[in-house]
């Protein structure tokens, strides 16, 4: 079955440029689009989707809010963020919101294509050069004081799982966890699952979040 995408954005010649790169691949189809995050959400009420294409800045409701709805929906489909500039608070806000990585709108199509097929498969956008860079600008703006409800959530890990989520949060693939541990691949995806399962979390995404707003990894990249 083709992977349904729908286009959310203002501009109607960026959705018609993304919708021409989609259609031509066999395995994915437009199957709505919408102008804002009102008309989306209504939009979505009826439409099967499987992945999102947001836009940030729109009129009517912006795409970091109706990001929020859609993913406090049950079972709802993945969020990719379309930004326009590399480090744009808005990016970062909707990663907070459950969006599983964000693109720059001028993306090559090769590197949109691949995006759409990762976190329709399960996986998260999480680009050691963008989205850890992004993280490092504005974890700063983060609350100084750790709540202790969410750092305590770290004390289920064991040492192991801590580290993996370190090396997660630094950007690095379960490959190159994998080379840097000495563990086989199969070894850390099944880590990173353990953590997700532990922490309550969706993806890779929102383990690089919770691990900047805990504090175990600093703006840097660094723990």
């Amino acid at each position: 079955m083709a992977i349904r995408v729908m286009l959310v954005d203002d501009q109607v010649l960026l959705r018609t440029g993304f919708r021409m790169v989609l259609a031509a691949q066999p395995d994915m189809e437009v199957v709505a689009e919408a102008g804002d995050g009102v008309e989306a959400l209504q939009v979505l009420a009826t439409t099967p989707v499987d992945v999102v294409l947001m836009d940030v800045r729109m009129p009517k409701l912006d795409g970091v809010e109706t990001t929020r709805r859609i993913c406090a929906e049950p079972e709802p489909p993945k969020v990719l963020i379309l930004t326009t500039f590399d480090l744009d608070e808005y990016a970062f806000s909707g990663l907070k919101a459950g969006a599983s990585g964000f693109m720059l709108k001028d993306v090559p199509p090769g590197e949109l294509l691949s995006a759409i097929r990762a976190v329709h498969s399960g996986d998260a956008v999480v680009a050691p050069s963008t989205t850890r860079r992004l993280l490092d600008r504005f974890a700063p703006m983060l609350p100084s004081a750790v709540k202790e409800p969410r750092h305590a959530e770290l004390s289920r890990l064991t040492e192991r799982e801590r580290e993996v989520m370190v090396l997660v949060a630094q950007g690095l693939s379960n490959g190159e966890i994998a080379a840097r541990l000495v563990l086989s691949e199969a070894t850390v995806k099944t880590h990173v699952g353990r953590i997700l399962t532990k922490l309550g979390l969706r993806d890779r995404v929102q383990v690089v979040v919770l691990a900047y707003e805990t504090g175990l990894v600093r703006a840097g990249g660094q723990p």
